[in-house]
């Protein structure tokens, strides 16, 4: 077996991309989006027929002539698309300028879920993503008790993990590569998969889940080469971009498990996370609290990116 199929036999792959053609020919068993491959998928000129799909379905919805349900639309037709060339689930994001709102978050993934059922798309196959924010976290917990199951992102630490699985977040997103990054800009070598500090967090943060008991899924994601994630496999899930996909394919090594549930013992003395100490530890840590804000930014500036894109070409 080449080492992408030896990695599936422990580890669920998720394809990292809004491309439809190329989820179908990856064949992962999920798919996630976010601002990012939204506004690339939009600008590619096989996809805008599903932009004035979007502006149809919102006039449809009685919002016609507004931005903001254009966009949403827009994300539940990419995720209905993205639904019929996979067999799991695909996450549709709350707009990053919500981070801090707990309300608007809740009240944004409500509208997401009822768009998908007007487009008759089985709710148990959507994750909504929220940044983990604490107001976010909150947000995770109302919408999982609604039944609505999330996917917590941009996690950079175990803290914001934590908090996320205890307040019952169906998967959490911790970001490899952009710790490797943060950490190689400040000047650290790393000579192999198991130096990287993103590596490190991942592992921490599957082995303490375990180790407790909570059923929240780890998803590593954000990989800039496949030695991270074959130093990852075993972990619930992890979400690929095509070209590392490819590369794995295409390579007939050996792969060894790393990550395995029923070899981490038990662990019975933890308290959970509150406000304070979220925030403090968040505060304290430099790297996860630089690369949680950053992460927003970037999300909330792909979002502008792709309204200015359809008022441009007269969507709205």
């Amino acid at each position: 077996m080449n080492k992408r199929e030896q990695l599936a036999q422990w580890t669920s792959l998720v394809a990292d991309t809004g491309d439809l053609d190329m989820i179908a020919e990856l064949a992962p068993e999920d798919a996630t989006t976010n601002p990012s491959l939204l506004l690339a998928a939009a600008r590619d000129e096989r996809y805008r027929p599903m932009l004035q799909q979007a502006a149809d379905l919102c006039r449809t919805l009685g919002h016609g002539g507004e931005m903001d349900w254009l966009t949403d639309c827009y994300a539940c037709l990419a995720g209905q698309a993205i639904l019929e060339r996979v067999p799991g689930r695909v996450s549709s994001e709350v707009d990053a300028r919500l981070s801090f709102d707990t309300r608007a978050t809740v009240e944004k993934a409500r509208r997401l879920m009822a768009i998908y059922r007007e487009l008759d798309v089985d709710p148990s196959r959507i994750l909504i993503k929220t940044a983990a924010t604490w107001e976010g976290i909150r947000a995770v917990e109302v919408l999982e008790e609604e039944g609505t199951r999330c996917n917590v992102t941009l996690v950079f630490n175990q803290t914001q993990g934590l908090a996320a699985a205890e307040a019952g977040a169906t998967l959490i997103s911790p970001f490899v590569g952009r710790i490797f990054d943060w950490h190689r800009k400040q000047g650290m070598e790393m000579a192999t998969a198991d130096d990287d500090p993103g590596v490190q967090s991942v592992r921490q943060i599957y082995r303490t889940f375990k180790a407790r008991g909570l059923e929240t899924i780890v998803m590593g994601a954000s990989f800039r080469n496949a030695g991270q994630i074959e130093a990852l496999a075993g972990c619930d899930k992890l979400t690929i971009s095509p070209a590392l996909l490819g590369e794995l394919a295409a390579d007939t090594g050996s792969l060894t498990q790393v990550l395995d549930a029923e070899l981490v013992a038990p662990e019975d003395d933890w308290h959970a996370i509150t406000e304070a100490a979220f925030r403090w530890q968040l505060n304290d840590d430099a790297m996860a609290s630089d690369l949680l804000a950053d992460g927003i930014r970037r999300f909330a500036k792909d979002q502008v990116a792709l309204e200015t894109l359809l008022q441009e070409e007269g969507v709205i």
